[in-house]
């Protein structure tokens, strides 16, 4: 439990410290204090993995009560299992290198406690994400991250350019949201929760609903995944949503790496996955996977090929990559 608990909220101590005490102990203890707590939560996620995948250790540590009104209980809890226990390694391990990275490449920057502090809020909201056991907390870090790719992207507000590839990610993303959101309040509607393990229960016995929505009859459960991967459409950068991933490259080189090669844009693949007992009974939405999957990893594999900027041909393969995840994840569903 206490690894659980230092994992978590090492980074938002050194998004505190450094956000709002970094011009008081200078830029130099920001960046050791930031990347020190973030290389800690690394190597207890690696224990953490390690007591997983050899030990077959899970847990479910309730951090506080969040929310009780009527029929909706939610707590805030840290859930680890297999899935929450790879994600946790590559972003623990892959945050901690680009904060040491980043000492050196923001050296001559002004603002290098912010920068720092950004990076770990970023990796905050990022666990948060793969440790819920709900959907409303998963909301939370799927927003934290959103908020903090926007502060990122931006970092340099003086360039014009930097300030429309943020507007442009943060608006993008919010139409995929919308679908998100729209998902999580169907699935409250048919189940009455929000917790994973309750819904995923009661899946199986509602195969058969029919809803009406803007005047066509749907099942419930395709209408539930095909919202939820609008979701994760947005968060991956699937084709039709994926135009604010090779903008985003305006921000610093450290921010490319953490969000767009990394950790945020495996978000959607993360949140099919997680959710693949609803996604089994949903073979509607996997062939729709499959097709944007396939589709977005040709389209961006041939964008690429004629671009001339570095940074966005590593934009244009990550997308790619992307799809290649997405075609490949319905096969975890089955």
């Amino acid at each position: 439990m206490i690894m659980e608990l230092a994992l978590l909220f090492l980074p938002l101590a050194s998004f505190i410290i450094s956000g709002f005490f970094g011009k008081y102990i200078g830029d130099r203890l920001s960046e050791i204090i930031t990347s020190l707590f973030v290389s800690i939560s690394a190597v207890l996620a690696l224990l953490i993995f390690y007591q997983v995948i050899i030990e077959g250790y899970t847990n479910n540590v309730v951090i506080a009560s969040w929310i009780n009104s009527g029929s909706l209980n939610v707590n805030w809890s840290i859930k680890v299992d297999a899935v929450s226990a790879v994600m946790l390694v590559v972003v623990t391990l892959i945050s901690s290198l680009v904060h040491i990275y980043s000492i050196g490449y923001m050296s001559h920057d002004k603002h290098k406690p912010r920068f720092m502090a950004y990076l770990s809020l970023f990796t905050f909201a990022m666990l948060t994400l793969v440790t819920s056991d709900n959907f409303l907390q998963l909301f939370f870090g799927w927003e934290g991250v959103g908020l903090c790719s926007y502060f990122l992207i931006g970092f340099w507000f003086k360039k014009d350019s930097a300030n429309a590839a943020a507007i442009k990610a943060f608006v993008v993303n919010r139409v995929g949201d919308f679908g998100f959101a729209l998902g999580i309040f169907l699935i409250f509607y048919l189940f009455g929760t929000v917790n994973y393990n309750e819904v995923f229960q009661q899946v199986p016995q509602n195969l058969n609903n029919k809803l009406t929505f803007f005047g066509l009859q749907l099942n419930s459960i395709d209408l539930i995944c095909m919202l939820l991967f609008i979701g994760a459409m947005g968060k991956s950068a699937q084709i039709l949503l994926h135009t604010w991933l090779p903008d985003a490259m305006e921000g610093p080189t450290p921010v490319s790496a953490l969000i767009h090669a990394a950790t945020m844009v495996t978000a959607g693949v993360f949140l099919v996955v997680r959710c693949s007992p609803i996604f089994e009974y949903s073979q509607f939405t996997l062939n729709i996977i499959t097709f944007v999957g396939m589709i977005t990893a040709f389209f961006a594999a041939t964008v690429a090929l004629v671009q001339n900027d570095i940074k966005k041909i590593i934009a244009y393969s990550t997308c790619s990559q992307l799809g290649y995840m997405f075609f490949c994840s319905w096969r975890w569903c089955l």
